[in-house]
């Protein structure tokens, strides 16, 4: 039998964010669909360049594109648990971030999953990658561990 993943621990992650469930999230069986989850991971990590490095995902010529995400589920999770979303970044280069990322019922010490979520930086007029911006590198070196 494999070895179950380890479940990160809160104080793994250094910027937190709430996450609603909604009555839609739930699939057939009662719980959150494995889908949603990475909803909450892209609504994280964007929320955080918003908010902490000053993106402009309407104007500013550099967009996120995310390249590569994976989950592990260690409990199921249903509406209407309220959630948090822990982030950190794992890697920052010149033209990506990975950023660790877990979701926890609220105030639960341990996830209830975690994962991995790359963006990489692309011109927005030319669709090629590029250099992550001053404002958002600074922020997000804010979340290295």
């Amino acid at each position: 039998m494999p070895e179950q993943p380890q479940r990160p621990a809160r104080d793994a992650y250094v910027w937190f964010c709430d996450m609603p469930t909604r009555w839609m999230d739930n699939d057939v069986y009662g719980h959150v669909n494995n889908v949603t989850y990475y909803s909450y991971f892209d609504t994280a990590a964007n929320r955080y360049l918003i908010e902490a490095g000053g993106l402009d995902i309407h104007t500013d010529p550099v967009v996120g594109f995310v390249v590569s995400s994976n989950c592990r589920y260690h409990e199921p999770i249903a509406f209407p648990d309220p959630l948090e979303v822990g982030l950190r970044v794992d890697r920052l280069g010149n033209r990506s971030v990975t950023y660790g990322l877990a979701i926890f019922v609220a105030g639960a010490e341990t996830a209830s999953a975690d994962g991995e979520f790359v963006h990489v930086f692309v011109d927005r007029a030319s669709g090629r990658s590029t250099a992550v911006p001053d404002k958002l590198a600074r922020a997000l070196g804010e979340l290295c561990r």
